[in-house]
Formats: C-alpha cells, structure tokens, sequence
C-alpha cells in the first residue's frame, strides 16, 4: 500500500556542480525536494520506489546499488541507487541519476530503494496499472517521483513558447499539490507529448499506486525557470 509521495523535478541542473554559476537558481528547489524527502521517511516505508522517465519503451527496473553519472553533461559525478551492488551493466538514466543524488544529499537509510524508468508515452492505462503494481509489492510503499512540466513556458525554453504550456503546467500543480489521482489520471498524453513534459507519465504512475490510499498533497515548490515547468510536492 503506498504511504507517502514526494514529486520532484529532475532536471541535472539541480546537482550544483553541474550548475555552475546558476546553483543559487535551483535553491530553493533542492531545500523543497529535501523537505519532500524528509516527508518519505516520516512514513516509514517498507520498500522506497524511485519512479522517472527514462525508458526507450514500456518500464525498464533498476536493483537497489545500479550506479548512474552525469558524465554525458561534462561532470564526472556518480551515484548510486540506495545501497548494494546491482548485477548488470545498465547505468540509471539521467532522470533517475538525479533521484539517487537527491537520496544521497539526504543521506537516505529508511527503506531498501529500488528504481523504475518508464517511457514517456506510455499509455496513462498501463501508467496506472503499474502503479497499482508498485503499490501492492510491500505492506508499506513510498513513492520518489520525478519528471518536469512542460518545456515551453518562455521564447528561450528548450521547446520554445507555446500559448497552451502555463495551462496545462497549472491543471498539474493543482493535482500534484492536492494528491487528485483523478485530474493526474486525466493528463492528456497527446498535449503533454507536444509541450514536452516530461513528468506525465510517472505522475500517472503515483496516480495508479495511491489509488484508494487517502493520501493528501502539499504543493512545497512551484517554478518555470529556463521556461521548463518545476513542481515539488509531497503526500501522506
């Protein structure tokens, strides 16, 4: 049954030796992750799920120890998955790279960790359905979930200025702030494929997995820096 949630936003810009001169922008996203966090493990969870985009197609898991880097963004930071040693030689994607640096900032030791990347046009039906699978694997569930808004808030975002991206990034905030399984369900795929949002399809995961868990949501951090739509909340 899943516990507790914290949504993030996971662009590599928030680990600050990839941020160079622009760290302080991101500040008081990184201390809104943290208090999300720090949600996650007042809950007590069994087993710690970090959920991202990342997967060429369907779901791909990650074992607790699979190691990821920020190589490919010209740093030569590592980081790891919880603790272990995880068979195979598939590094984490950068999406959930940046989940296991939030964990390692907060120097996560409440539950075993384990990872899933799931493409970002996964249907929101099979987004639902392994959510409920997540949420049925232990007796006690928390969710890391990662993804960004849409990417075209100003003329210099990375999918430049779209009349339609602030709406959509509002119906977002409003259900990740509010724990609305029903409005995060409801996303459309299509619209958020074309303002590149990111965070769709992981949100409609943890829509799956707290369906029925009466949680409620606190919207901590809500910001459209570099015109990419940033939202931090956390449920219990």
């Amino acid at each position: 049954m899943l516990v507790a949630a914290a949504v993030c936003p996971c662009p590599p810009l928030l680990v600050p030796d990839l941020a160079s001169g622009a760290a302080p922008e991101l500040d008081a996203a990184r201390t809104a992750c943290a208090d999300a966090l720090a949600v996650l493990a007042a809950s007590r969870p069994d087993r710690l799920v970090v959920v991202g985009p990342g997967a060429e197609e369907g779901l791909e898991r990650y074992p607790a120890g699979t190691v990821g880097d920020f190589r490919g963004f010209g740093v030569d930071v590592q980081v790891r998955l919880g603790t272990g040693t995880a068979a195979g030689d598939r590094p984490l994607p950068a999406p959930l790279a940046v989940g296991a640096w939030l964990l390692e900032r907060v120097r996560w030791a409440d539950a075993p960790v384990e990872g899933l990347a799931v493409s970002e046009r996964l249907a929101p039906v099979r987004c639902a359905e392994a959510g409920r699978e997540l949420a049925a694997q232990a007796g006690r569930v928390a969710l890391l979930v990662l993804g960004d808004g849409s990417a075209c808030r100003s003329l210099k975002a990375p999918g430049y200025l779209d009349d339609r991206a602030a709406a959509f990034d509002e119906r977002a905030a409003r259900a990740l702030g509010s724990a609305d399984t029903g409005a995060l369900a409801a996303l459309d795929e299509r619209l958020a494929h074309e303002l590149k949002v990111a965070g769709r399809a992981p949100w409609q995961v943890l829509a799956g997995a707290a369906e029925g868990a009466g949680l409620e949501g606190r919207l901590l951090h809500e910001d459209a820096p570099y015109g990419v739509g940033y939202f931090v909340a956390a449920w219990s």
